[in-house]
Formats: C-alpha cells, structure tokens, sequence
C-alpha cells in the first residue's frame, strides 16, 4: 500500500514533503547541503504541494527511514579525508594535480556561482567569449543547466561548444587564466586561482545533448557529424535516449519507476517503442500496469513536444539515479553514463 501512495509522488515531490515535515529549522539544515538546481527544483515541488494526505506523508517517512538505515558512515567527511591521505603520500606538489582531477575542480567558486544563475543570465555573461572559455564553463555546469545555457547562445557557435566540449581532456593554462578573468571581473572579490582538473569528454558532450530537445539535438549532432563524422559517432555511442529504457535491468527499472509520477509517464510511453512499454509493464504490479494501459487507452492525442519534454525529464530522473549510484543504465554490460 505505502508503494502506491509513493508512486502518485515523483522524488523532487517527496522531498518536499520530507523537509515540510521536518520544521523550518532542520529543513534549512538540509537545504544549505543541496546544490543549486536540486534547491530549485523542491523549492518548486514545496510550493507546488497541495492536499497531501497522511498516507503519502507516512509513506514518504517509511521510505525515508528504511533507506537511511541502508546507509553507512563510509563516505562522510570523504573530501578532507582524500586530501590528507594524497598529501602525506606524495606531498603538497604531487598530490595537487591530482586532488583536483580527483575532485573535479572543487576550488573553482566562480564556476559553482554560476550554477546560481538564470540559465539566460548564464549565456549572456559568456556569449561573447571565446568557444573554448565556452566550453570550459559549460563542462562544468550540470548537464540539464548547459544544455538551457546552449540554447540561448547563437545557433552559429552549438556546435563548435559542445564539439569542444567533448574534446576536452584536462584545460590549459591560459584558457584557465582567460575563465579567472572572467569569473573575477564578474565576481568582484574572488581572487580563487583555478587549478587544472578534468572535465568536459565525450561522455560531458553527450549528456548535454540529451539533456536539450530533440530537434536541436538533431540539429547539432547533424553539424558535428559533417565536421568530424569520428568525433560524432563517438558522442552518439554515448547517448542515452528513452527506447534504452528497454535495456535496463529489472531492479534499476523498479527504482526509475518509483521517482516518476504516474502522469508524465503516460505521456512520454505515447511516443515510446513497443518494447520500453512492455519493459515498464513487465516491472509493476499487475494492477499498476493495468492502470496504465487503461490511462494509455484513453489519454487523447499529446503534442510531439510535451512527448518529447516528458521523456526528456524522465530521462534526467535516470541520469541522477546512475550518477548517484542506484541505478545502471547499461545495456549487457556497458554503461552510458
């Protein structure tokens, strides 16, 4: 019963209903420890909340609690821990490269601003520099961000950014001291010196173009592909579009499904392949599945759009979820993400 009432929840939702329980004191705890787009998004769930029972409430508590108890103190306090082990090891000057790489530029505040900002605020601020600078920021933005930040910037240079971006391996000096400048010209105060570390790939590229809607996803790849058919099929082989859904392992289906409310699936399984249906019905119970043929069957035409947008957010659940590790998107054992 209480997976049912937690299924009518998508997990920004549920969140939500963690920290209304929590009280304002403990709830601002938890949200200063959340990145950017995380906060936006139960912010938005929080103050879209209406009419939630004490079913769904109790629900989303006994989830809470039974995950929690899986969990263990390894990980805590990681960072600091990582640092002083690399530095006694190799010392101050070996170790620094390789702590950044490690932590994937972690000192660059600059940049961890920018996850802040208005996605168009974001283009404007480096519309005008050059494709590489470009690139760097947007490697280190969160994969939905840049993909936004890319469509606001001019048609004539996507394709170059995001070509550059999946080239990238390691960023040179004075690209980085052309991205200080512009973080402290915007910045006042912060005079962070950015180490080198690693970022953007093959892999940065492609969760980019996953992340924007199919149309211009098309669009750019076509581009890429003229110019480096190499270069794109390398980007393609890591894409992950939403027939893959049908790869999944059972458990990592039944994980995705428990963070997808019930309504966006409808509208995403309207555009699918015969085999994701069969796929998601094959991992519900029977009376779920059969609720969901039902609102198939009876949900009238959807625009391609809300089709597309709709897998699309789908698709992000499953990105976060392999990135986090519950999840493996592979397909017989090769993993996309």
């Amino acid at each position: 019963m209480a997976a049912d009432h937690l299924s009518k929840l998508n997990g920004a939702q549920r969140a939500a209903v963690l920290l209304l329980t929590l009280g304002e004191q403990d709830a601002v705890e938890v949200l200063k420890h959340l990145g950017a787009r995380d906060v936006q998004n139960v912010g938005t769930a929080m103050a879209a909340l209406k009419n939630v029972s004490r079913e769904q409430a109790d629900a989303v508590l006994d989830n809470f609690t039974r995950t929690v108890e899986q969990q263990t103190s390894i990980g805590v306090g990681t960072e600091e821990y990582i640092r002083k082990i690399l530095v006694n090891a190799l010392g101050e000057d070996k170790a620094s490269s390789l702590i950044d790489r490690i932590l994937l530029g972690r000192s660059t505040k600059g940049l961890e601003s920018l996850k802040w900002m208005e996605s168009r605020a974001v283009a404007e601020m480096i519309g005008q520099e050059h494709p590489q600078i470009v690139a760097i920021v947007l490697a280190h933005l969160d994969a939905d961000q840049a993909a936004e930040v890319l469509n606001f910037l001019p048609q004539r240079v996507r394709a170059d950014v995001v070509m550059r971006i999946a080239t990238l391996d390691g960023i040179q000096p004075h690209a980085l001291h052309e991205l200080d400048e512009i973080m402290e010209k915007q910045f006042s105060g912060n005079t962070t010196k950015f180490k080198s570390s690693t970022v953007g790939g093959h892999k940065a590229a492609a969760n980019i173009l996953n992340a924007m809607e199919t149309a211009r996803e098309n669009e750019l790849m076509e581009v890429i592909n003229k110019v480096d058919a190499n270069l794109g099929q390398r980007i393609q082989e890591l894409m992950f579009v939403f027939d893959d859904l049908a790869a999944l392992d059972d458990r990592s289906m039944q994980t995705l499904l428990r963070d997808i409310s019930t309504e966006r699936l409808v509208i995403a399984l309207k555009g699918s392949e015969p085999g994701v249906r069969e796929k998601i019905f094959a991992n519900m119970s029977k009376r779920a599945a059969d609720m969901l043929r039902d609102d198939l069957e009876v949900k009238g035409p959807v625009k391609l759009s809300e089709v597309d947008a709709a897998q699309k957010e789908i698709l992000a659940v499953a990105r976060r979820l392999a990135d986090a590790g519950q999840i493996s998107l592979g397909g017989g054992g090769e993993d996309y993400v």
